[in-house]
């Protein structure tokens, strides 16, 4: 196993196949591991909104944002003088975000389709658009209107009838005005000033101010992911969500300080973000690499304003290790299933690698798709599963606001083909009432002239 770095602290390093069992769980095991009374803290919290509803929210707003709410709802008036004082730049990029996730989310709409499994029998399934949604921005630490453009755009192309938004109250009562404007821009239909497992219950319940909604979507801290998950008999979500992670796979063709850039913007996001590099090819080639990729990491560190921050994840959840083959590596990130993976492999393996990764919530593909450009900008959703939600969720789409309807239609022909067995079916599995239903189509029972049967 290679020699760690003394500065730079790394939960694990070296050869995958070396690693300990609990340096192993350690990288693999992403399960939350936030304060355990989160949970109590959340059912509480979801409780007292069910009872109080709007009163619970203006206490939480005084409770845990140090604010006196003058309303629950923000006047539409806010939000676009928001976007109206929006600086022209920022405008402008949130603009061309804007136009890129519509593009993408418009080229992968649902569509409606039928099949004829046998003559005169139809089957249809079509994608109705959901009735209303509830797209959750964050606030505290950072405002994220990337977060509000991805929930609420893609929820406009698939044709919601109502889309709200709830984030957190600043110093004046107001979500962050980068919010309002992404708000405005997206064309959503209401907002709340409202943030954490409240919004979240109050989405899922419904209050006086607040309507219920259908789907919740748009990542949160622990207490909103919680509040998620205790909700989700009542409401659907996105998907179970938690810090960000980064895996990459990376052979000798890598350039260790882009494969540095990533690993640093990824671990600025979070003290519980994790960040792992999987280095495929010869080991004494790899323990270079993984050298040269610590050395360009601590030199980024030096200058980096979040530093602390990111070496508080490395120490946690950061690896840097390495594997003989790219096959082998493919094999551990469909195992790790990332929310984000970057992929940095010859030219010759990069479709086939990319074929065999099914795990991931995004695949980046080439040194040059860096995850800010999915982050912000491609159009692509960044709503995305973590920790190892992947192997069975898939990042947000507009399959996330519809629900599908199913239709069947059986001619008389048909129905008198299917008698016979459906009859027998039925008999088999003890429900007479079903055969006799089925029977009564054969051609042997009497029919009205109408073709319905006889009575």
């Amino acid at each position: 196993m290679g020699a760690p770095s003394a500065a730079l602290p790394l939960r694990a390093r070296g050869p995958l196949a070396g690693l300990s069992t609990s340096d192993r769980l350690a990288i693999v095991d992403r399960s939350s591991t936030t304060d355990p009374t989160v949970r109590s803290r959340t059912t509480a919290i979801i409780d007292r909104v069910r009872a109080e509803g709007d009163a619970a929210l203006f206490a939480f707003a005084r409770d845990f944002d140090r604010v006196e709410l003058p309303a629950i709802e923000v006047p539409r008036a806010a939000w676009e003088a928001a976007l109206n004082s929006l600086n022209p730049a920022l405008r402008a990029v949130l603009e061309r975000s804007a136009r890129n996730i519509a593009t993408v989310h418009q080229a992968f709409r649902p569509v409606a389709t039928e099949c004829a499994p046998e003559p005169g029998i139809r089957i249809g399934r079509r994608p109705d658009p959901l009735a209303r949604v509830g797209i959750y921005a964050p606030g505290g630490r950072a405002a994220y209107p990337s977060s509000l453009l991805m929930g609420a755009i893609p929820a406009r192309v698939a044709g919601v009838g109502e889309v709200i938004v709830c984030s957190p109250p600043g110093p004046n009562g107001l979500p962050s005005p980068v919010v309002l404007a992404a708000a405005a821009l997206a064309g959503v239909d209401r907002v709340f000033a409202i943030g954490g497992a409240g919004a979240i219950a109050a989405m899922a319940i419904g209050t006086a101010t607040v309507p219920r909604v259908d789907r919740i979507m748009g990542p949160g801290n622990a207490f909103v992911a919680e509040a998620k998950l205790q909700l989700v008999a009542e409401v659907a979500i996105d998907a179970p969500a938690g810090p960000s992670e980064l895996l990459i796979l990376a052979d000798k063709t890598a350039n260790p300080a882009a494969l540095a850039r990533e690993l640093m913007a990824q671990a600025e996001h979070d003290p519980d973000a994790a960040v792992i590099a999987v280095l495929a090819g010869e080991p004494t080639a790899m323990a270079a690499l993984a050298n040269a990729l610590e050395q360009e990491v601590l030199a980024q560190l030096a200058l980096a304003p979040r530093a602390a921050i990111v070496r508080e994840a490395l120490a946690a959840r950061g690896a840097i290790v390495w594997v003989d083959t790219v096959v082998e590596a493919i094999a551990f990130a469909n195992e790790w299933a990332a929310e984000h993976l970057l992929l940095v492999v010859a030219p010759s393996v990069q479709a086939t690698a990319l074929a065999a990764l099914r795990s991931a919530g995004t695949i980046f593909v080439g040194e040059s798709s860096s995850v800010a450009f999915g982050d912000y900008m491609t159009g692509a959703n960044h709503v995305l599963p973590t920790a190892g939600a992947g192997r069975s969720y898939s990042g947000l789409s507009t399959l996330d606001f519809v629900r599908w309807t199913t239709w069947q239609e059986v001619s008389p022909d048909a129905a008198d083909r299917l008698s016979h067995d459906v009859g027998l079916f039925a008999d088999a599995e003890g429900l007479p009432a079903h055969a006799a239903a089925a029977r009564a189509w054969s051609t042997s029972a009497s029919r009205a002239t109408d073709g319905s049967p006889a009575v």
